[in-house]
């Protein structure tokens, strides 16, 4: 079966999957969509498919590449983190989602403006967010295309450029509807594909399914050392993935554009309820097929051919590298699609969250000039051009350095930017109290200690899995703090917090009834 290397077959799928996938999108932007239809799509949009974006959104190569590469160098330690899953999505539907539905938000940061009555506080994180987007997009573009320079002798910017050029066009045409339509095919080539590899793996190794779990009972679901749970919070354990992962999800359902602009398709609570639980379901599943192809590439690698080269390979790209050298003609072009398919996915929405974020969060705070649906429009197009260019460069510079395990380098990324942003949220939404002062203060107070804890702390001293509890708990501190101290008898406008939570439901009902 292994016949060794990409094949010519295998090249020409890749190439076809791009084109359809190019024209998929172009097909849905052929409506002339402008103004809001182009940022929170026309209300035809069906749950599923936004579900379905979610989860390809969430689930980038940097998942796709790594998951399964911490569990062959190692245990099913980092699987738990997927486990935050079950305390963020109760939250999110219990209280983030029926307030935005409400209040029935155009951006992620539109909450910030109206809740804390301040455009500076919506433009400064919308910033916040562009960098952490624009970062994140670029480690997006380089993982795969490294791993596929590799393998095929084709040179890593080139691929680069292929992959960004492709997201660019059909993000930059069709706005959010082309967007969450074509990461909806996306996804679904992500999830065959992934399923397809673990059952090819699982033949190929001697004993199959049966010497995967034998290996799993015997230290490679837990290895020794690893911990349930650690009296010191700082250190990593099984309950700090959990409720640390737990609080990275809910500040990026929270606070992150890319996954809030979903919810801005739709008002109904029960689509919006129906979209999340969807995407945790999905989320939760294929990371567990992940991390059972990692044990199953151990076995197969280490233990029954150890002196096959594979053994030589960087853990990132290992599961590449099976895909290339022992599946079907054929399949393997198709796996590497799926893998293309995480990519761009995630590239497409950050571009389109991006341009969303800049025309009505950043444009509106510097400039005090009305702008038409159209002029917005043609506004959002140019920034996702311009930021989607400047993202290939950044991935082309990070494809010549040296980052160790990316998808442990981006979820500490994320916890330091979205855990900050994620705990300006919590804020605004737990206390009546908190104002324009507490909600910068808050904001500040945590970048800061962030940054003197990435920066200033040995690494092996605090877990990156803690960063968004601290990041959360110094917000929510100084924040109330700051708000007692500065406040005038100011009360949260209506709908805007949990309390309102019990009257909004009960609007909607009526509204409903009506």
């Amino acid at each position: 079966m292994g016949n060794g290397g990409l094949r010519t077959a295998d090249l020409v799928i890749l190439i076809v999957y791009l084109i359809a996938v190019l024209l998929f999108g172009l097909y849905f932007s052929k409506k002339e969509m402008e103004g809001k239809e182009f940022f929170k799509g026309d209300g035809t949009i069906p749950w599923y498919v936004t579900s379905v974006s979610i989860f390809a959104t969430m689930l980038s190569p940097i998942s796709f590449m790594t998951l399964a590469g911490n569990s062959y160098a190692g245990s099913w330690l980092l699987w738990f983190a997927q486990l935050g899953l079950i305390i963020a999505i109760p939250l999110s539907v219990k209280f983030f989602l029926p307030i935005y539905a409400r209040m029935d938000i155009d951006t992620a940061y539109d909450y910030l403006e109206r809740r804390f009555n301040s455009k500076g506080l919506r433009g400064v994180s919308a910033i916040l967010f562009i960098v952490y987007q624009v970062g994140r997009m670029s480690i997006i573009m380089y993982l795969p295309s490294a791993a596929l320079a590799t393998l095929t002798g084709i040179d890593v910017n080139v691929l680069i450029i292929l992959m960004g050029v492709v997201a660019i066009i059909y993000s930059y045409t069709g706005g959010i509807k082309s967007v969450l339509w074509t990461d909806f095919v996306q996804g679904a080539v992500l999830i065959v594909g992934v399923i397809i590899s673990m059952f090819l793996l699982m033949r190929n190794i001697d004993g199959g399914f049966g010497s995967v779990a034998e290996q799993l009972a015997n230290g490679k679901f837990l290895a020794k050392g690893e911990s349930i749970f650690d009296p010191n919070i700082l250190k990593s354990s099984v309950f700090l993935l959990i409720v640390g992962s737990g609080l990275n999800i809910l500040s990026s359902y929270a606070s992150s554009q890319d996954i809030v602009q979903r919810f801005t398709t739709t008002q109904s609570t029960k689509k919006l309820n129906k979209m999340l639980i969807t995407n945790g379901v999905l989320s939760l599943g294929i990371a567990t097929v992940f991390y059972l192809i990692g044990t199953g590439l151990y076995v197969y690698y280490r233990l029954q051919n150890p002196s096959d080269p594979g053994n030589a390979i960087p853990q990132d790209q290992i599961f590449v590298y099976f895909i290339a050298y022992q599946m079907p003609v054929g399949l393997t072009g198709l796996v590497l699609a799926a893998i293309y398919a995480a990519a761009q996915s995630t590239l497409s929405t950050g571009l389109n969250s991006v341009a969303t974020s800049w025309t009505l969060d950043i444009q509106d705070a510097i400039s005090k000039k009305h702008r038409t649906d159209a002029q917005n429009t043609r506004l959002a197009r140019w920034i996702s051009l311009g930021v989607g260019i400047f993202s290939i460069i950044i991935s082309i510079v990070l494809a010549h350095s040296d980052i160790k395990s990316a998808y442990e380098w981006f979820n500490g990324f994320m916890g330091l930017v979205l855990g900050v942003l994620g705990g300006t949220f919590i804020l605004g939404m737990v206390s009546k109290k908190a104002n324009k002062q507490g909600a910068y203060a808050a904001l500040l107070a945590s970048g800061l200690v962030m940054i003197f804890v990435k920066y200033g702390v040995p690494a092996e001293a605090v877990s990156i899995w803690v960063y968004s509890i601290i990041s959360i708990s110094v917000s929510l501190v100084v924040g109330y703090i700051v708000s007692l101290i500065t406040n005038k008898n100011e009360l949260a406008p209506e709908n805007t917090t949990i309390y309102d939570i019990s009257k909004i439901k009960e609007d909607m009902s009526w509204a409903r009834r009506k």
